[in-house]
């Protein structure tokens, strides 16, 4: 609905001839066009905030550039600058939409008149744009957990806030709702500051958290966008849109580039919570071969930190044949429990690979446990191990499994389980007609608060019982130390 200007009374009209316009390019820095007044309550009533949604790339919807950027808050388009020569000028004369907000400064303005606009009511549109969190309010926003409303009045649970699939990145979406439940690495993406100066990454991961678990959001759901493009850039195409990669080479590889973008004398929150250390030592079969005493064949002993703990699956049974009754393809589906997979990893099984006998001990601990259940034998996924890995939710004793000195007593709690659907990898490469789980085979299971799960397939986000969880395929499970 077109906005008419508001006929101003004598003095309305001589405060207004003195009012500065800006004349700048569109490429100045808007701290130096600052108005000379401060208005409210003019044109607010305008605003739409259905039209808005702040979660795409900040650029000039005409020029395409990136810098000094305003959004129109009647129909939520971008422009650049505010100068008489500007795009945002012409498309306020010309489409008499007039309140402009800058993306970096959150300044919002009235054009052409160009004079500032003071106001509370504009406070929700400032923290959707770029939420804020105090140390306090992340301290307490694991026991404040409840539900948002978006302006639909429809509910979200904050902080399982379903993302857009661009494409094929269902892999992606399951790590950013990964990284985002792990607790320590969260509350920093909350709290970090300056994000302006931060590596790009790190900003836009930074901002995607935030979002999640902004209580006060105008839509129900998120566009990863920013934050998959720069993946896609930064990784140079190692992980792209055009088909489903895999996503615990993601998650390693976000840890890592993660770190070394905010490590502070060679370490970091990354590192702090998600890596542990163990033991190898390794001997050499033709050694072993030519000794008639084994146990005297001396181990090359060495000290390695690791970022998860791979769990091999025991080969699907070479004669079982999937059946048409669904209940007999499930029955003919081989189990195995956590534990079990684990034993790898206890200091006493010796695993051959590669003509090297190797025994893992694992002497450390981190406070988060990244557990990969490796379910595809080939590495463009095409081959897939069906095999059902049984765990409880709560209370693992991982110390007491994997043998660790001095720390048999400490447990872990279940926090995401992320999940494979599909018998088998596929791509829209391979030609084939991709039904919609092959389309986005992956999703996660994530804990809210003591005992509630949800299950997040991209948009879709709902509520399940702990006791479903290991029903689906595990790929990756990070549990947390109690």
């Amino acid at each position: 609905m077109p906005c008419k200007r508001p006929v101003a009374d004598e003095t309305g009209s001589e405060a207004l001839k003195h009012l500065k316009i800006d004349d700048t390019s569109s490429d100045s820095d808007p701290s130096d066009t600052e108005p000379t007044e401060h208005v409210t309550d003019a044109f607010l009533d305008t605003i739409c905030r259905n039209s808005l949604d702040f979660d795409f790339e900040e650029q000039c919807s005409v020029s395409l550039s990136t810098t000094n950027i305003y959004a129109c808050l009647v129909c939520g388009k971008y422009f650049q600058g505010r100068g008489q020569q500007t795009h945002a000028y012409f498309h306020s004369i010309n489409d008499e939409h007039h309140v402009f907000i800058n993306l970096k400064t959150l300044h919002v303005y009235v054009l052409p008149d160009n004079y500032e606009v003071m106001d509370k009511s504009l406070n929700d549109i400032k923290d959707v744009i770029q939420p804020t969190y105090s140390t306090r309010d992340v301290m307490r926003i694991d026991d404040i957990i409840g539900h948002g409303h978006d302006l639909m009045g429809r509910p979200y649970t904050v902080g399982c806030v379903g993302l857009n699939r661009v494409k094929h990145t269902s892999y992606i979406n399951v790590i950013i709702q990964t990284l985002a439940h792990i607790r320590p690495i969260r509350n920093f993406l909350l709290t970090l500051s300056n994000l302006d100066k931060r590596p790009p990454l790190v900003h836009k991961l930074s901002m995607v958290v935030r979002r999640m678990w902004h209580a006060r959001r105008f839509k129900a759901h998120i566009s990863p966008h920013e934050c998959v493009q720069e993946i896609v850039v930064l990784s140079k195409g190692r992980f792209g849109l055009d088909k489903e990669a895999d996503p615990f080479e993601l998650l390693v590889w976000m840890l890592n580039t993660l770190h070394g973008m905010v490590r502070k004398k060679k370490t970091s929150v990354v590192y702090e919570t998600v890596r542990g250390e163990m033991q190898v030592a390794t001997w050499k079969v033709q050694d072993m071969l030519q000794d008639d005493m084994v146990e005297d064949v001396e181990a090359t002993i060495s000290t390695m930190p690791f970022l998860a703990l791979s769990l091999e699956l025991p080969p699907t049974p070479l004669f079982t044949h999937p059946s048409t009754d669904d209940e007999d393809e499930r029955a003919n589906i081989p189990q195995v429990a956590l534990g079990t997979l684990l034993q790898r990893y206890n200091g006493t099984t010796t695993v051959e690979t590669n003509g090297l006998v190797q025994q893992y001990t694992v002497t450390n601990l981190p406070a988060y446990i990244v557990c990969h259940v490796k379910r595809f034998t080939k590495h463009n996924m095409s081959e897939k191990n069906l095999t059902v890995v049984n765990f409880p939710v709560r209370n693992v004793p991982f110390g007491d499994l994997l043998h660790v000195h001095g720390s048999t007593s400490v447990t872990y709690d279940l926090v995401v389980n992320v999940c494979h659907v599909g018998h088998q990898g596929k791509s829209a490469v391979d030609g084939a007609v991709l039904t919609e789980f092959e389309e986005s085979p992956f999703f996660a299971y994530v804990r809210q608060g003591e005992n509630l799960w949800f299950r997040v397939h991209d948009l879709q986000v709902e509520p399940v019982m702990p006791q479903m969880l290991f029903l689906s395929d595990s790929y990756i499970q990070v549990w947390q130390r109690n």
